[in-house]
């Protein structure tokens, strides 16, 4: 049975989304995509419970390809389908009602919906003015039914506090938050517990390098975008030799549970006070049973406990959720594309 979450009144969804970014044109490194197994696999998840979607604005073709796979389901109305409102970079002074107003419309149109479940806001640069006011133009949206739930993506605590403040209502905030990269344990986490906000977590599995194909196996050529990030991040907290020892020790774990690696490392961020739900990217239908397997076991306290204590012999990231990106030169900035949405 699949967990599922109340995000907001009258709004639940399950606790493991299904993430879009890796069917997004340029994702993948190595191989194309096989539509239509993906569309197999959308089917798959809905009738075993996995019913929320999460895309972006910003990921090309993946609201068009939503769109199609709403358009053939009769049961649509029981499917949520999260998507974000992404400024450019570059365009982020610009931004205005009506500019907001057509990007939402448009996903609006993509997606073939009457009204957005939940658009997730981001700024990339808090630097230049504007990020409550646009936020803003969000709640305006709402209250003209065009938008059923507001949150926030890659936000760190301070300005999460300043948009909650500013009376935008927000219902989530979306983080990257994995045994790799524990950021959000510096503030965010206890925020938003305390402001019954959910954190939905993504990179959980960090692009799938926290399976057993890679027990024992050096770094070689990443096989999507997503590797490529979080490479970097375990060079920079655990390192080539704690990684092998923490998938060595999941291994453990998930054998005495009759699960695997992924399912252990994903269950572990769900333990967490705050979190609400745990975003796994999809690219085909080879894992829909082994996510449902996230719900067959528990974590007993001493296991949590056993995972905390490896986790804290090494350091954690820089800086608050979402730092390190902003930095301007830094390598984490440097594999981003900020600048991905159409200047109408």
């Amino acid at each position: 049975m699949v967990e599922r979450f109340k995000l907001a009144e009258n709004y639940t969804i399950s606790r493991v989304i299904n993430g879009c970014w890796q069917l997004s044109n340029g994702h993948s490194l190595k191989s194309a995509i096989d539509t239509q197994d993906v569309m197999r696999a959308f089917n798959l998840l809905v009738e075993k419970g996995f019913t929320t979607f999460d895309c972006a604005d910003i990921y090309t073709g993946v609201e068009e390809f939503l769109g199609k796979f709403l358009k053939q389901r009769a049961d649509k109305d029981k499917i949520q389908i999260h998507t974000k409102f992404v400024p450019d970079n570059d365009f982020l002074s610009e931004v205005d009602f009506t500019y907001t107003e057509k990007i939402i419309d448009r996903s609006l149109q993509r997606l073939g919906c009457d009204v957005l479940d939940l658009v997730q806001f981001h700024w990339w640069n808090y630097d230049v003015p504007g990020c409550l006011e646009v936020a803003g133009y969000l709640t305006k949206l709402k209250d003209k039914g065009k938008i059923r739930n507001i949150a926030a993506t890659n936000f760190d605590k301070k300005h999460l506090a300043e948009l909650v403040e500013g009376g935008i209502p927000i219902v989530s905030v979306q983080s990257q938050y994995s045994v790799f990269d524990r950021r959000p344990e510096k503030g965010l986490l206890e925020y938003c517990h305390s402001k019954q906000i959910c954190l939905v977590c993504y990179g959980t599995l960090s692009g799938g390098l926290l399976s057993e194909k890679w027990l024992g196996r050096n770094f070689d050529e990443p096989e999507n975008r997503s590797q490529v990030k979080y490479m970097q991040v375990i060079e920079d907290t655990l390192g080539e030799k704690g990684y092998q020892a923490l998938l060595a020790m999941l291994e453990r774990i998930a054998k005495g549970h009759n699960v695997s690696i992924s399912n252990v490392a994903t269950k572990y961020i769900l333990s967490q006070a705050g979190v609400g739900a745990a975003i796994i990217g999809l690219r085909n239908s080879r894992h829909v049973e082994s996510n449902q397997k996230i719900f067959s076991f528990k974590l007993d306290d001493g296991e949590i406990a056993e995972i905390k204590k490896f986790l804290d012999q090494y350091k954690t990231l820089d800086g608050d959720a979402f730092g390190l990106e902003r930095i301007v030169g830094s390598k984490y900035q440097n594999i981003m594309k900020m600048n991905l949405n159409v200047k109408e």
